[in-house]
């Protein structure tokens, strides 16, 4: 794993363990928060930090279509990404 994503996992749980969300993960909650299986909205809550990752790159790139998310996506670094990816990942 390279250093910058070990970092950002390693932030992601120490803010996590304060009850914090990594910078822009509130956001998400907006939308992919109240989301329940099998809505159009997915929970992200619990999903692996790879499966997150993967689609915002996604997303970022148009490979995955989107109404939203595309531009979303395109907001957030890489290092962001993963921090956020990771804290909604299980523990």
């Amino acid at each position: 794993m390279p250093i910058r994503n070990t970092v950002a996992t390693l932030l992601a749980v120490a803010l996590g363990a304060a009850g914090e969300g990594p910078p822009g993960a509130a956001s998400c909650t907006g939308c992919h928060g109240n989301a329940r299986a099998g809505m159009a909205i997915p929970p992200i809550r619990g999903m692996p930090a790879e499966a997150i990752g993967a689609s915002m790159r996604a997303f970022r790139t148009g490979e995955r279509p989107a109404t939203v998310m595309d531009r979303i996506a395109k907001g957030f670094t890489e290092e962001e990404t993963q921090a956020i990816a990771s804290w909604f990942a299980p523990r």
